[in-house]
């Protein structure tokens, strides 16, 4: 299988975005090749969700997890944590009212 590089598939997921009129910004970038990809979710009245890619190994594929789900704060909170044990990673900031983040489209969810 083919993967992209982490470079490639966040510029893409950016220009799907901007094609729905869904602001999103990079907050943290990270290796161009192979870092790991965390996409938060601000929903604009201090609450937030972020996403990362994970293994399931029942459906045996990749498939983005919910990691957290609460304050604001708190999800920048784990994402601090996160960078803390990989400086690598990348943070996809999207910004939207009603939670969307196209995650679960087809050539994103896989």
């Amino acid at each position: 299988m083919i993967r992209l590089t982490s470079e490639l598939w966040v510029q893409s997921y950016l220009t799907r975005l901007r094609l729905k009129e869904i602001p999103a910004f990079i907050t943290l970038k990270g290796d161009l090749t192979a870092g790991t990809i965390f996409v938060k979710i601000n929903t604009l009245d201090g609450f937030a969700s972020a996403y990362h890619k994970t293994f399931d190994l029942n459906l045996d594929k990749r498939c983005w997890q919910l990691l957290l789900l609460g304050k604001e704060l708190e999800v920048d909170k784990k994402l601090e944590k996160e960078k803390r044990f990989d400086p690598d990673i990348w943070v996809i900031e999207v910004e939207d009212k009603q939670g969307r983040h196209l995650l679960d489209e087809l050539g994103l969810k896989d």
